[in-house]
């Protein structure tokens, strides 16, 4: 199925938790001066405009990064995150929202790589497009995201962030991903793998979860952010959810000060939540 457009969904809740931990990795990485890669295998388009086309019809960004976009109170993680979304609009108005290969883009230091796959084929060519020029250091494939992992792991350099985020419109997604991760810890046991995924009342979203929960994982860290209540009628994403396979061991502190802060500004209802567990030794 290539109907699922993120487009329609830039800059929302869901993307602001995502690309919040996304950025506090990459940021950890980064700072160790060592050569790693970056795998997204549900890349999108990577960058998104606001102010027209599909973000413009549902402007979901309005309850995401927007209400953050002029706050100067933000904790840290959110500070950093915000200022690579100010980054992407030098002008000071919010006009366009970086997706994660934009925000991967703008941690990559000479040695380091980002390997992109996307399957619909207008996303894939507008990502050619946005990052044109880029040679080597960025390579796009149009292709399966699962299948694209397993061609890359492991990494040359031992080292690697790999953010899995498919959209979940088929439900064997649910199951497709922790297979996936199963079989890259096989390949790569070193990684470090984010999983997002929508907080939805369907069966598919606890039996993903309970089946993480039973990999028999060393380190871990598994976030949520809810924004409101969940329907009363079964529809609809009230929430989402990380899962991080050997996070870095700053980032339970990071999430500590973004999530409270998170459900205090984007909280929509007397539902809004959040959850953090983690085990790092």
């Amino acid at each position: 199925m290539l109907s699922y457009r993120h487009a329609f969904h830039a800059g929302n809740h869901a993307d602001v938790l995502k690309h919040c931990m996304l950025s506090e990795v990459l940021a950890y990485f980064s700072d160790k001066g060592k050569p790693y890669w970056i795998i997204d295998t549900h890349a999108g388009a990577g960058m998104y405009a606001l102010d027209s086309g599909y973000a413009a019809q549902n402007a979901e960004y309005r309850s995401g990064i927007g209400p953050l976009w002029q706050r100067d109170d933000l904790p840290p993680p959110l500070a950093q995150f915000v200022a690579q979304v100010r980054a992407c609009n030098p002008d000071g108005t919010l006009r366009y929202y970086p997706g994660s290969p934009q925000i991967a883009r703008q941690f990559l230091q000479a040695d380091d790589r980002l390997r992109l796959f996307e399957l619909h084929p207008s996303d894939v060519q507008i990502l050619l497009e946005n990052f044109a020029g880029t040679g080597r250091q960025v390579r796009i494939e149009k292709m399966d995201g699962y299948a694209g992992l397993k061609a890359v792991l492991p990494p040359p350099p031992r080292r690697g962030v790999i953010l899995i985020d498919p959209s979940y419109e088929q439900k064997q997604d649910y199951a497709r991903v922790v297979d996936a991760l199963k079989d890259s810890l096989q390949r790569f046991a070193t990684g470090t793998y984010l999983l997002w995924y929508p907080l939805l009342q369907r069966p598919e979203v606890r039996l993903m979860e309970e089946r993480l929960h039973k990999l028999g994982l060393k380190s871990w860290l598994h976030a949520t952010l809810t924004v409101q209540s969940a329907s009363g009628e079964g529809f609809g994403m009230h929430g989402s959810g990380m899962f991080v396979i050997n996070p870095p061991w700053t980032l339970p502190q990071a999430m500590q000060q973004a999530l409270p802060y998170l459900v205090n500004v984007l909280g929509q209802d007397a539902g809004a939540a959040y959850t953090l567990e983690h085990v790092i030794p």
